[in-house]
């Protein structure tokens, strides 16, 4: 647990300057500078008393839950590309929740390697082209804007039977890797 950036969190919602803070608490701006850099550590009078300053008692501040990231960027993203196939995953600590949101895009003539029977079901949209699914010995043709949902108790993939790269959103419930 880092004290001092949850500190320094508190703090920036509270609008407060470093030396504000600091005045409240009777303590130097420095001290409050290296508490938030980490670079030392308060006893727990001191730490009782800023976060007095900050309004949240020092029960509340231990039991904080921290907020979970709620947007991702493609800086975020995870990628991994074979000549004919690029696997995006959209949420990198997704296999932590309960579904794992995939983007594949996959070239014409090109298909995913087959996915063994699992626990879990599947869920895919077509963003863009044609792909053919295949579960165990079961196929179906799926264009731009259909979707597709798979129990996973049999061996299954896709291919693009398209003549454009294939887009397709993908997402596993529970995360299968």
């Amino acid at each position: 647990m880092q004290i001092g950036v949850m500190i320094k969190e508190l703090r920036l919602k509270k609008n407060l300057t470093q030396e504000e803070l600091a005045d409240r608490c009777e303590l130097t701006k420095g001290f409050i500078s290296q508490l938030e850099n980490d670079l030392n550590s308060p006893s727990i009078a001191t730490l009782t008393d800023i976060l007095n300053a900050l309004g949240i008692s020092l029960s509340d501040f231990f039991s904080r839950v921290e907020e979970e990231k709620l947007v991702y960027t493609p800086a975020d993203c995870f990628e991994k590309a074979t000549d004919d196939t690029l696997i995006t995953w959209l949420i990198p600590t997704a296999q932590k929740n309960m579904m794992e949101p995939i983007l594949f895009e996959i070239e014409p003539g090109a298909r995913t390697d087959a996915d063994l029977p699992h626990d879990g079901e599947e869920f895919g949209y077509v963003l863009a082209g044609r792909i053919k699914i295949t579960v165990g010995a079961s196929e179906e043709t799926a264009n731009k804007g259909d979707s597709f949902y798979i129990r996973c108790g049999r061996s299954h993939f896709m291919e693009n039977v398209g003549k454009e790269k294939a887009r397709v959103l993908w997402i596993s419930c529970p995360p299968n890797f």
